[in-house]
């Protein structure tokens, strides 16, 4: 089989646990591109963190943010975009704000946060997406996001909820998914889920990229740690789980790699794609129709 696209998330995949890039990750994207693949990043963070990370990379290709919403190569103009309408995320935010939770209004400009403080070991994840440069990327902490919404009406393409019990989760969760038909809930791991626009996902981001790029899906391999990316790796040609990766996730791969501490993309990268001859050697050998 000749994969085309390779698409990779970044928690837990291409980042490290402390948040850094290692050389021979960054070595090992340079060499698929170099054979003529395309390179996706995949992830729930907002564009311009995701953008940073590709420009880490030198890849320079339509990424997909906010958990599929935002699809795009350039921050102004977007291949695809979705957002939570104005009045859902007031009453969404409202209804959260009964809950010990943080919520944050994720747009591709600017982000919107509450101050609930939670415990270190719950919002580690989301620290390096928070740079100190918030001349690109503004980030408004208050005291009560709904009471700011009553000023500055926000339609976000994502909403990112962490909450300090998961029984609070498991409950908002199924209410949320009784009462709105307009969005739809993501689950990300034991204390954490976005909201998005119904219909959203990653993978439904990656099927809006491919079809728009002539790349079907058994010519996609996917890189994932997270239960979000599981249904890329259900769907994908080559679905391939980091070593660090819940069991289910595991379990739904068709290879496991090693972990993000031990550079388990730089090796599925090269281990892959080696065996294939470059993308413009095999179209003018006429393998790729």
């Amino acid at each position: 089989m000749v994969y085309r696209l390779l698409a990779v998330n970044i928690d837990g995949t291409i980042l490290q646990d402390n948040g850094r890039l290692n050389k021979m990750t960054k070595e090992a994207i340079e060499y698929a591109q170099e054979k003529g693949i395309y390179i996706c990043l995949v992830s729930g963070r907002h564009y311009p963190s995701v953008k940073k990370v590709a420009k880490s990379l030198k890849v320079d290709s339509c990424l997909i943010a906010h958990q599929g919403a935002f699809v795009a190569k350039q921050l102004d103009k977007p291949i695809l975009l979705k957002r939570i309408q104005e009045d859902i995320t007031y009453e969404l935010t409202r209804f959260l704000e009964s809950f010990h939770c943080r919520i944050c209004l994720s747009h591709e400009k600017f982000s919107v946060s509450n101050k609930m403080d939670l415990p270190d070991s719950l919002v580690g994840r989301t620290v390096w997406q928070r740079t100190n440069n918030r001349m690109l990327y503004p980030q408004y902490f208050v005291e009560s996001v709904r009471n700011y919404l009553e000023k500055e009406p926000v339609s976000p393409p994502k909403m990112e909820i962490i909450f300090q019990n998961p029984r609070d989760l498991e409950d908002a969760k199924k209410a949320i998914e009784g009462m709105y038909d307009e969005v739809a809930v993501i689950r990300t791991d034991q204390n954490r889920f976005d909201i998005v626009p119904s219909g959203v996902s990653k993978f439904q981001g990656l099927v809006y990229l491919c079809e728009r790029i002539n790349v079907s899906l058994k010519e996609v391999v996917m890189i994932g740690s997270g239960i979000d990316d599981l249904p890329l790796l259900h769907n994908a040609g080559l679905g391939v789980a980091m070593g660090n990766a819940p069991d289910q996730v595991k379990e739904a791969a068709d290879w496991v790699t090693r972990s993000n501490q031990e550079n388990g993309v730089s090796y599925v990268v090269k281990e892959l794609f080696r065996r294939q001859r470059p993308i413009r050697f095999l179209e003018k050998m006429d393998h790729l129709k």
